[in-house]
């Protein structure tokens, strides 16, 4: 199994660095957004924010349940609502949840207020992370291979009008992950600029 493997040995190499704008990670579940995020966070010395952990601390309850209980329009609806605030509260490194970015009004948002990078796996990567894990209310299905499948062929598109990408083949270290996405938000001085 491909594991997204951590390495703490490399945390901190004395670069400091100025974040203009939030970045926002993108892409489908598993691809790291949450674990990548938070050492990217640590390393740029932001702070880290997830809309998905925002809006169950908001709704007292988990994802799923909130999906079970109010259906994934309503879960969308809240999403750009916490998207929103997190984009104007501080700057950061903001990890969204798989379906966030498939709105057009979300997109345009991240675009106008922050940076995107899409963190890219294939399917195969994706779904060595995810199939062990009951947690992903779009995958409780009676084949989740084919649902997440036919999600990644629907997403890639959209995905892909990312600001920027930042390709994981499912062996790298997180902190080799960190470093590349470092590397791709130096080309924006916009966002990120070395001290």
């Amino acid at each position: 199994m491909s594991e997204i493997k951590h390495n703490t040995h490399s945390a901190d190499t004395g670069q400091r660095f100025h974040l203009h704008k939030t970045v926002v990670l993108v892409g489908m579940m598993g691809a790291g957004k949450t674990a990548v995020g938070r050492a990217l966070a640590a390393k740029l010395a932001v702070p880290f924010l997830d809309s998905d952990a925002e809006i169950e601390s908001a709704a007292n309850m988990t994802i799923p349940e909130i999906f079970d209980r109010d259906g994934e329009p309503f879960f969308r609806t809240k999403e750009s609502q916490v998207i929103g605030r997190l984009l104007d509260e501080r700057k950061g490194i903001l990890s969204t949840g798989g379906g966030a970015f498939l709105s057009q009004e979300n997109r345009e948002m991240i675009t106008r207020r922050g940076a995107s990078v899409w963190l890219r796996a294939d399917l195969n990567v994706l779904w060595n992370r995810v199939r062990h894990k009951d947690t992903r209310p779009l995958l409780r299905t009676k084949n989740p291979h084919a649902t997440l499948k036919a999600l990644y062929e629907a997403r890639v598109p959209v995905y892909a009008e990312a600001d920027l990408t930042v390709t994981s083949d499912g062996e790298v270290s997180i902190d080799k992950m960190v470093d590349r996405v470092v590397s791709a938000l130096m080309t924006r001085p916009d966002v990120l600029e070395q001290k």
